[in-house]
């Protein structure tokens, strides 16, 4: 019987440790290659793991609920239903303790865990991930204390491993004893002495808190947490501005509601406002390309790939970003397909990490909800978005060589937030103003 180690497989760029959320199999079940095994979460989307090898499933590693590296085993699958004599013989042999395995170890029963150094200085702007905040929220680290705890991940990140060790190390650190001080002859013994410590106070309690009968207490899902740590976590980050235009859009509507009964014929799929808004970002950024970086720390990143991010509302009321790669280097038809595709796929709860990973900018289409504008919140480790609100037909002054008309238009808000550390507010009213002029000036004679 050959046996084969399943590991945790790589489910994007910078995803570094997966949640097993729940086994689909069990032990002793017979396993087709590529079919699912388990379902992992990590902190861009959930997923299922496809099996590499058929076979049986022989021992699962892990739990639900741990936590594992990229590439760390997680099962063990057989790939025939053969015993495997040699197999078979190592756990007996394990379970035999050689002499030096019996022997106890009286230094490690009492060893005390080496104290964690803090930073000299604080590491502000470093990613965490939602496990290591959701641990340093129980253990009541603060952001500011969070900062100065040395990292051994990538970036200088900090791992859960890290955390631990500091929490160990803190919890042990008041029991420490102090070290003695040593008089010299011209000290008198009474000042040698350490002076006495206050009574350590007991930390404050938060009162809990008290609800009536009417109310509904709603535990926070997963997906939730994981919104509320990284909006926290971008606010913290990032200054954000917000920069607002007003866009006369009226071409691009008179366009599409021409186009849009004969695409859905043609396609069998919606033309929404969307692609269009896509299409303007992705020209404005070639046009900006300081829009489109990242910053790593004292760093800018200058991205050549425009890969835009739509966020999409789900069933749930969460919100996830998918994006679209290369979307300069699509016609609005290829835009259309994508957003519908992504769009789909977000509800149905069918997208990869690929899909999640790798955005650049990112676009919210708040007018879906009926808002006129909105202040959207940075998608970390990017430097802007844009919300675009509702169309409203407004009354407005057309002027024409014959004389200033009034005439009913339709008009839209762009609102553009942007990262103050790196875009300045010339930059980030410029952008969004260059975005407003390619919707207002759309090419009527465009095809899809």
């Amino acid at each position: 019987m050959a046996l084969v180690e399943m590991v945790m497989p790589r489910m994007g760029e910078s995803i570094m440790e997966g949640t097993v959320l729940k086994w689909l199999k069990r032990v002793g079940d017979t396993i087709e290659q590529d079919e699912s095994v388990l379902e992992v979460a990590t902190d861009k989307v959930d997923t299922e793991v496809p099996a590499l090898e058929g076979g049986v499933l022989k021992e699962i590693l892990v739990k639900e609920g741990d936590v594992v590296a990229v590439g760390a085993p997680i099962a063990i699958i057989a790939t025939d239903n053969s015993e495997d004599t040699d197999a078979s013989a190592s756990p007996a042999a394990e379970t035999t303790p050689s002499a030096t395995d019996a022997a106890p170890a009286p230094a490690e029963s009492t060893a005390r865990p080496e104290p964690v150094a803090r930073l000299d200085q604080p590491a502000t702007g470093r990613f965490y991930s939602p496990l290591v905040l959701n641990i340093a929220r129980e253990e009541g680290i603060s952001m500011q204390e969070l900062e100065y705890i040395p990292g051994t991940g990538q970036e200088g990140r900090v791992s859960k491993k890290d955390i631990l060790a500091y929490v160990e190390s803190r919890a042990e650190a008041p029991q420490q004893a102090t070290a003695p001080v040593q008089s010299s002859p011209s000290m008198p013994a009474e000042a040698a002495a350490p002076a006495p410590q206050p009574a350590p106070q007991p930390a404050a309690v938060k009162p809990a808190a008290s609800h009536s009968g009417n109310s509904e207490i709603i535990e926070m899902d997963r997906m939730r947490r994981m919104i509320a740590d990284r909006m926290v976590e971008s606010k913290r980050v990032a200054p954000h501005v917000t920069s607002f235009v007003e866009a006369d859009v009226t071409n691009l509507v008179n366009w599409r509601n021409k186009w849009k009964d004969e695409y859905k014929r043609r396609e069998g799929e919606s033309l929404t406002f969307t692609p269009i808004f896509i299409d303007a970002i992705a020209k404005a950024i070639k046009d900006f390309p300081m829009i489109n970086i990242s910053v790593d720390g004292g760093n800018i990143i200058r991205h050549r790939d425009i890969n835009i991010g739509m966020a999409v509302a789900l069933p749930s009321g969460n919100l996830i970003v998918p994006n679209i790669k290369n979307a300069d280097q699509l016609n609005l038809n290829g835009l259309a397909k994508k957003v519908n595709d992504l769009a789909n796929r977000a509800r149905t709860n069918k997208l990869t990490p690929d899909d999640l990973s790798g955005g650049t900018y990112t676009v919210s289409n708040v007018g879906s909800f009926g808002n006129v504008m909105g202040t959207p919140i940075i998608m970390q480790p990017q430097v802007a978005i844009m919300a675009v609100g509702t169309i409203k037909k407004k009354p407005a002054v057309i002027e024409t060589p014959q004389g200033d008309l009034i005439g009913i238009r339709h008009f839209m808000f762009l609102s553009h937030s942007y990262d103050h550390r790196v875009v300045d507010g010339s930059l980030g009213g410029m952008f969004v103003r260059r975005v407003a002029d390619y919707l207002e000036n759309f090419d009527m004679s465009r095809t899809v």
